[in-house]
């Protein structure tokens, strides 16, 4: 993984598009931590597709006796406490 990522200022725009105080970036429905929700949802769906070898929605999973079968929430421990 690249560590020069960047982002375009019309995205920052997007992100800050409600921001009106500190909190609005770092408190508990901050956007830090709805974005941290949102990176690791996503990079946790990449590893199941790659696990099962096909994209959600594909038709290939269906009665391969290896396939998604619904979701349930989950608790994860990062460094800035849990993330359900």
């Amino acid at each position: 993984m690249t560590t020069e990522t960047t982002f375009t200022p019309e995205l920052l725009d997007q992100l800050l598009a409600n921001y009106e105080k500190p909190e609005d970036l770092t408190g508990t429905d901050g956007l830090f931590k709805q974005l941290k929700k949102a990176l690791i949802e996503r990079a946790l769906g990449a590893e199941l597709s790659d696990h099962l070898g096909y994209e959600k929605g594909d038709p290939a999973g269906r009665g391969s006796g290896n396939s998604r079968n619904g979701t349930s929430a989950k608790t994860i421990l990062t460094e800035d406490g849990e993330t359900t």
